[in-house]
């Protein structure tokens, strides 16, 4: 079972599947994450440049910590390398609940979901792949990517563009990247391949997939986003899916 939705800035364009159904987001949850940091940021409570854990708030949104996928001892210095880290996006949840003077998990409800009336989506343990809920409120969330009403315009151009610079990585699932592009928590498209997005994709495509079988992506130079949400872990069923899919969607096709 999956659920699948295409949308313009204000409406969707095209859904197929169950979209009332809650499905596991895994590492799409990042983005609530990211974006409830962004708002801390603009309101002053949070400095992208301020120390965290063995890096900077920027560091850590840009997996350019030098903390490992999983685990405390880091493996590279700060800014040398692109490491996608889900310990770095606790440290970083730790980080800014002490900001923000609440667990990271209530700060997310308050500052992003219950402002956009996303009731379905629960993140209630690491703000890094714990998050659940229908096709309908994340497609919703991409529309609030799409133009922003919780973040400034300026910020999220920021952090929807390449941060540190061309750094090599590995992108999960898909192996090394010489340009592993991330933006401050987007993953951004570049000239990534192999990659989930079809070639038809513009550079500054922006998202996230997850684990779970699930993506958002965005693209401003065609104003449009699609999510999708599955029950199946991510394999090699989704490697051959999701870039005809995503062309597909973009191309405001039948999916």
């Amino acid at each position: 079972m999956d659920a699948v939705i295409l949308s313009s800035v204000d409406k969707v364009i095209q859904n197929r599947g169950d979209i009332e159904h809650n499905f596991r987001f895994a590492s799409v949850t990042k983005l609530f994450a990211a974006y409830s940091v962004l708002v801390a940021v603009d309101r002053h409570l949070v400095g992208l440049d301020e120390e965290a854990g063995p890096a900077t708030v920027r560091h850590l949104l840009g997996h350019a910590s030098g903390l490992p996928f999983e685990g405390d001892e880091t493996v590279s210095e700060p800014g040398k390398r692109r490491i996608y880290s889900n310990t770095g996006f606790d440290v970083l949840g730790d980080h800014v609940a002490e900001r923000v003077g609440m667990s990271i998990q209530t700060w997310i409800e308050q500052s992003v979901l219950e402002p956009l009336g996303l009731s379905s989506i629960l993140i209630e343990g690491s703000p890094a792949h714990s998050g659940e809920g229908n096709a309908a409120d994340l497609a919703a969330f991409a529309r609030e990517l799409l133009a922003p009403t919780l973040v400034s315009d300026g910020l999220v151009n920021e952090a929807t563009t390449l941060s540190f610079g061309e750094l090599p990585g590995i992108l999960p699932g898909y192996g090394r990247q010489k340009n592993n592009a991330w933006g401050l928590g987007f993953e951004i498209r570049a000239d990534k391949d192999p990659h989930w997005l079809g070639a038809s994709f513009s550079p500054s495509a922006f998202g996230h997939f997850g684990q779970a079988g699930s993506f958002l992506w965005v693209d401003p130079e065609v104003q449009l986003a699609g999510v999708y949400l599955g029950d199946e872990n991510f394999g090699k069923k989704h490697i051959e899916l999701w870039p005809g899919l995503t062309d597909a969607m973009r191309a405001e096709a039948e999916f």
